[in-house]
């Protein structure tokens, strides 16, 4: 069973987030762009800053499962911190590196270096540690977060397997069983012969 946060929980938890220092900015775009898009952790720890087109709020993504190239989307918070980080943040982690400083990888740590998977996922659980969110989370968490939100606001499954670079539509079906109170809210709705609350069975 996919974990997720619920809309409410996301947003409160990226409207939280502080922007003060250069690692802020850097954990703010990374929560945003995680969320936006729904990429894997491997996907967004290996995103050079070429990758990205802030404009068009689209990201290259090249190391998926298989190797499968595809572009992912981004909406205006993501562009926004994104666009932030990299005018202010990142040249800050990029200068404290040095020599050793990775002058490609868009998602810098504190020496100026890549982040790696695991650097990725104990940013997240810190996130949610400093606000409160009484649940454990990964970058995956964000990515079904991502998928569970985007089918409840009516997405087709075809379509979101291409957003998640799923080879088979198999693989998407999962998220579906999260849906489910939509699908009663939708039936007990638009259903003529529907039970509803208050009334007898």
């Amino acid at each position: 069973m996919p974990r997720f946060l619920h809309q409410e929980e996301m947003k409160g938890l990226l409207d939280s987030l502080e922007v003060a220092t250069p690692l802020k900015m850097r954990d703010a775009a990374l929560l945003e762009l995680l969320y936006a898009s729904g990429l894997r952790a491997s996907e967004v720890v290996a995103l050079n800053v070429e990758d990205v087109d802030i404009s068009r709020g689209e990201i290259w993504v090249r190391g998926g499962k298989r190797k499968k190239e595809r572009i992912a989307l981004m909406g205006r918070p993501a562009r926004a911190a994104l666009l932030r980080y990299l005018l202010e943040g990142r040249p800050a982690l990029l200068a404290k590196g040095g020599e050793k400083a990775d002058s490609q990888a868009l998602f810098l740590n504190a020496q100026g270096t890549r982040l790696t998977r695991r650097s990725l996922n104990r940013i997240i659980e810190a996130c949610l540690q400093e606000r409160g969110v009484p649940r454990r989370a990964s970058a995956h968490t964000f990515r079904h977060s991502f998928a569970t939100h985007l089918l409840d606001g009516g997405a087709d499954l075809r379509s979101l397997q291409e957003l998640l670079g799923h080879s088979s539509l198999a693989s998407t079906q999962i998220y579906t069983h999260v849906t489910q109170s939509r699908l009663r809210e939708v039936y007990d709705r638009a259903h003529p012969r529907a039970v509803r609350e208050g009334e007898d069975d």
